[in-house]
């Protein structure tokens, strides 16, 4: 049985968590193939306090975003 798992900040509405499980599992059984009751997916909410790019957490002040993007 396949696991998908997403890390992603806090912050999204039970419904926007409830439309991505639908769509990852929707895309997984177009691929893979499968059933529905097969494929189990987590969201793993993770706090920017806990959450780092580049050497740096990204709860810190000091950090740009595009730093995060530019890989800097």
């Amino acid at each position: 049985m396949p696991l998908i798992t997403v890390s992603m900040f806090p912050g999204r509405s039970d419904e926007q968590k409830a439309t991505l499980v639908r769509l990852l599992t929707d895309v997984f059984l177009k691929c893979c193939g499968g059933n529905w009751d097969g494929v189990w997916v987590m969201l793993e909410e993770i706090s920017k306090q806990h959450w780092a790019f580049g050497g740096k957490l990204r709860s810190d002040p000091d950090a740009k975003p595009a730093e995060y993007s530019q890989g800097k």
